[in-house]
């Protein structure tokens, strides 16, 4: 009976020993590096006292929205200074056909004259003078009426160009305020939050980090030997370490070959680590919420 507990022993701890071998064996890999992502500092397009700022590190956001944003009052009441202004130019135009209206009725009463004074010569009733008269008269009223619009159309044009410095400068104001409001330009997840709400905003000024991890990027490197096991848009296996030999499978497609070789990195081992000079790489792996920025992977280039 004993003999028979012995062997039942021998045989559970000979299977747990194979079992355990095979869950730490080694696994294979013609490359090894890191997953990075695209990060972005999102920095102050503008100078005042944060007002709002609702975000926290590990928060989700979209791509355009609003988080907070940094106080206008002052920009804003330029603003409506400058507006006001712009009514009170613009109030200044000329109206040509109002300042024009009393010359152009003597001038059209003139040439009912003239057509008068033409049919009486005609019939030798007045003599030619008053025909001469009656056209250096048009001709004076013209004139006038020429200058005069001249110089309507020259103060109009000054109060114009006027008109248009102030539109700009309220456009510069109102992009101000527009850049006043604090966006997220990509989806992604916040990873970073370098201030907070009260504090004192400048241009320039970093406010937070964001990413988008729902695509990694494992970079890696190879051997020039290496290049003709893969090619763009390749796919490959990939193993994301977490430590203690604990592995998880992800398929990853290659999204780029360095043209240009380079020296081994200090923190990157190839399989051949006698290789001076390597080329970069970068696989796309989607994530599943699992992998993180920086974290170790190793590369099986042969796909079964």
């Amino acid at each position: 009976m004993k003999t028979k507990q012995v062997v039942s022993l021998i045989v559970i701890v000979t299977l747990l020993t194979i079992l355990n071998a095979c869950r730490h064996k080694a696994i294979p890999f013609d490359a090894t590096g890191s997953f990075e992502a695209t990060e972005i500092i999102v920095s102050s397009e503008a100078n005042g006292k944060i007002m709002k700022f609702d975000i926290d590190e590990g928060m989700e956001l979209k791509a355009g929205q609003v988080v907070g944003y940094i106080d206008t009052t002052q920009i804003y009441l330029k603003k409506l200074q400058l507006i006001t202004s712009i009514k009170a130019i613009n109030n200044r135009k000329i109206d040509a056909n109002k300042q024009i209206a009393a010359l152009q009725q003597q001038i059209t009463t003139a040439k009912q004259e003239k057509i008068r004074i033409e049919n009486l010569l005609k019939a030798d009733a007045i003599n030619r003078k008053q025909l001469d008269d009656v056209n250096a008269q048009i001709a004076t009223l013209e004139k006038q009426l020429n200058a005069q619009s001249a110089t309507i159309e020259s103060t109009n044009n000054s109060i114009s160009e006027e008109s248009s410095a102030v539109e700009i400068q309220i456009a510069q104001l109102q992009d101000q305020l527009k850049k006043s409001y604090i966006t997220s330009p990509i989806e992604g997840k916040v990873l970073v939050k370098y201030v907070e709400c009260g504090e004192l905003a400048m241009t320039g000024k970093a406010l937070f980090k964001i990413a988008n991890l729902n695509t990694m990027t494992l970079r890696a490197y190879i051997t020039s030997e290496q290049l003709t096991k893969l090619k763009l848009g390749q796919e490959v296996k990939v193993y994301a370490d977490f430590g203690k030999n604990n592995y998880r499978t992800y398929k990853g497609v290659v999204s780029w070959i360095s043209s240009k070789s380079e020296f081994t990195p200090k923190t990157i081992q190839t399989q051949d680590e006698r290789a001076n000079l390597v080329y970069a790489i970068k696989i796309k792996i989607k994530n599943d919420g699992y992998l993180k920025i920086g974290m170790y992977a190793n590369v099986d280039f042969s796909v079964k």
